[in-house]
């Protein structure tokens, strides 16, 4: 029991103290539900206690279930018995005499607000820390601790939908609102509020307002009208997965079992289709992602290279890349020197930053006094002044090699000796920006990917002269800025833009042999990809693709055995097409900027092919070998150093459908032999850019697989 939690009597009140022992953290496994089970069943029996709260000790209250054991679940039967058991123990403690409290501070996820949803009352602090969620979706799996059930019932099917489909957060205010908490309260009050709260609990039952709006309870009040609701619900569901992840339909299932034929019904369903899930291929892959992400929350360099002190930072440029880098440092403390030679880009960032703030500030999940704070940090200028006072420089100026080399030589001469300069180039190699540096060791690219403040990845790039110490430190500084980093090896493109650079290619091959653009789309999208290729040369400018179509990235493609290139990017370009900055891309834009379909006139680019049919098959096999094919060349070369990162970096930069694990993971569940199949099946059909890579035959030869079988 004291493994899992102590326990403090006030009057009356037993203080359920969360303190899970040799942990950071409070997780749910087979152990706490027993110990959480044993003390309340000791609880019931004791006479001088009337209630109970249960609080923590550790800076969160529940963080979610150990996902450690998922890894272990192999076969049918293997889980569903902890399933019930903990179904049993969750209705024992909602059907107590004795009324429990659940005092929220800090992260309350998964397991931990079903357990939470199971209690008599629940107060959360106001603190920025808390919030509620049910993430499971994320894993490829759905809430298994009555979670289907119990939310539906306290906040409304519509909104419970909402929270368990999307996995979001729900902050404190908000949580009262939806009616998810009772009451908030601040952290120092906390355990004293709840106290009170579980006396008032003990004298009446707690008489909830019904939160949800009239159109809600309209919709809900009937089996028949609830029926509209889960069939709009999976329709969203199918629009936005495709079908490509299970877990979405089947917390449509289990709310639709347990609202329409009781909840003893609903939670039989949930055991059942959480096992079901958790053998799929899909949630291991995520699992595996999601232990992926958290291996990189640590640096691999610690104890191994020197990780220098990070106070002050400059940033020379100010646009859009700029304004999202300096935000992002910022947020984590640092001081920021934000550089640019015009005032109205300087302007302009800082008001972009200032509009993301104010979004935080809204929310509630930051106060005006922080978001001012995080502004003072900012300091906007047209000079190097006050650059030999910081430790680490990047650059986001234009993909101009000279330009950029430029920029070294002004930063080394305004900069202390040890001073590191980073370039956020996505294509140029970094040798080649340092190739005049006076400290070419202190040269290292930062690739950050757009929108900054939400694109998760940090692809971090080294050259053979690139110090140890300034690969530690700028591992530890995307860290703190809250990114996911790879390290990778020198070249052009490096990893993320290299084999982005195929994929787009082969896009507007297909367009020149007469395929409609919007079908891509919808083929890639169907693949798993969350938007398309034609999309995304929209979204991230035309301007920026005819540059990587025409720099040294292209030139390397083009030195490859059956090369083939399509220039019709760089001629839009130069007719003034940018992509949806200027509303002038493939697709046509309103005023608003919002998508209004292909614009015919993108064809004349690609010499006005006749257009005919292609099967979705054929354009996400030639895509996605082309992905896969360059992945498999940049760890052959040594651009990568391990599997993993080239799945990480593949779907948290690029969004290669995280259901299939990344590039090798893929290759590692449909197996070698058959995508190989695959690749010379295209070779023979559409030449040798399909060839695939050697060290693709000599895993199929050896019957080998790029990660270990567990």
């Amino acid at each position: 029991m004291s493994n899992i939690a102590t326990i403090e009597k006030r009057n009356g009140v037993a203080i359920v103290w969360l303190d899970q022992a040799n942990e950071k953290i409070n997780k749910v496994s087979a152990d706490f539900v027993s110990g959480i089970d044993e003390i309340f069943q000791q609880l019931e029996k004791d006479n001088d206690i009337k209630a109970a709260v249960i609080a923590s000790k550790k800076k969160d209250w529940i963080a979610g279930a150990d996902i450690d054991m998922f890894k272990k679940v192999k076969q049918k039967g293997d889980f569903i018995g902890f399933t019930r058991n903990g179904h049993q123990s969750l209705n024992r403690l909602a059907a107590s005499k004795k009324p429990v409290v659940a005092a929220i501070n800090g992260a309350c996820l998964g397991a931990g607000t079903e357990i939470a949803l199971a209690c008599h009352g629940r107060i959360a602090s106001n603190d920025k820390s808390t919030h509620l969620a049910l993430p499971e979706v994320m894993l490829g799996l759905l809430p298994g601790g009555g979670g289907t059930q119990r939310l539906p019932r306290l906040i409304g099917i519509q909104k419970a939908l909402d929270m368990m489909l999307t996995g979001k957060k729900i902050y404190a205010d908000k949580a009262k609102k939806i009616g998810l908490v009772d009451r908030v309260t601040t952290p120092d009050k906390l355990l004293d509020d709840a106290i009170a709260f579980a006396v008032e609990l003990t004298k009446a039952p707690l008489k909830r307002e019904d939160k949800r709006e009239f159109v809600e309870k309209a919709l809900e009040a009937f089996s028949f009208t609830r029926s509209i609701v889960y069939k709009k619900a999976k329709e969203m569901v199918m629009k936005q997965t495709q079908g490509n992840y299970p877990a979405p339909l089947r917390i449509l299932e289990c709310v639709e079992t347990g609202m329409e034929y009781g909840m003893e019904k609903g939670l039989d369903a949930e055991a059942v289709k959480f096992e079901e899930l958790i053998l799929t291929n899909e949630s291991r892959q995520l699992i595996n992602i999601f232990f992926n992400m958290t291996e990189k929350k640590k640096n691999p360099y610690e104890g191994k290279a020197e990780i220098k002190p990070l106070n002050n930072i400059a940033m020379v440029g100010a646009g859009f890349m700029g304004a999202g880098i300096a935000e992002v440092s910022a947020l984590d403390g640092l001081s920021v020197i934000l550089k640019d030679i015009k005032e109205e880009t300087l302007a302009s960032a800082k008001h972009t930053i200032w509009e993301d703030l104010d979004k935080k500030v809204k929310r509630k999940s930051m106060s005006q006094a922080e978001s001012d704070e995080v502004m003072a940090r900012v300091t906007a200028q047209l000079d190097f002044a006050g650059f030999d006072k910081v430790d680490v420089i990047i650059e986001a100026v234009f993909e101009e090699i000279k330009l950029k080399q430029r920029i070294v030589a002004d930063c080394e001469a305004a900069s202390k000796p040890d001073t590191i300069f980073a370039s956020n180039t996505s294509a140029l190699a970094i040798s080649h920006i340092a190739e005049k540096a006076a400290r070419p060791e202190n040269v290292i690219g930062m690739h950050y990917f757009s929108p900054v403040p939400k694109m998760p990845l940090l692809e971090i790039i080294k050259t053979p002269k690139t110090a140890d110490w300034v690969t530690a430190t700028t591992f530890e500084l995307g860290i703190r800025q809250g990114k996911t980093c790879i390290v990778v090896n020198d070249g052009p493109g490096f990893y993320t833009t290299r084999i982005l650079a195929p994929y787009m290619n082969e896009c507007f091959l297909l367009i020149e042999e007469g395929c409609e653009a919007g079908m891509i789309d919808k083929a890639m999208k169907k693949w798993g990809f969350p938007v398309g290729p034609v999309t995304l040369q929209d979204e991230v400018g035309i301007d920026v693709g005819a540059h990587i179509m025409s720099g040294e990235l292209a030139e390397h493609a083009k030195q490859r055995e059956g090369a083939r290139t399509n220039d019709a990017i760089i001629k839009m370009f130069k007719d003034g097409y940018h992509g949806k900055k200027n509303k002038r891309g493939f697709y046509k834009y309103d005023e608003k900027g919002k998508k209004q379909g292909i614009d015919e006139n993108i064809y004349q680019y690609f010499g006005n092919p006749k257009r005919k049919e292609f099967a979705t098959e054929t354009i996400q096999h030639r895509m996605g070998m082309m992905m896969l094919n360059e992945a498999l060349l940049c760890l052959q070369e040594g651009i990568l150093e391990s599997p993993t990162d080239g799945d990480v970096g593949a779907i948290f930069g690029l969004g290669f459908p995280p259901f299939t694990g990344g590039p090798f993971r893929y290759i590692d569940h449909v197996g070698a032999d058959k995508v190989i199949a695959m690749m010379d099946d295209l070779t023979a059909k559409y030449g040798a850019r399909f060839k695939p890579a050697q060290i693709l035959r000599d895993k199929a030869a050896k019957g080998e697989k790029f990660y270990p079988v567990n």
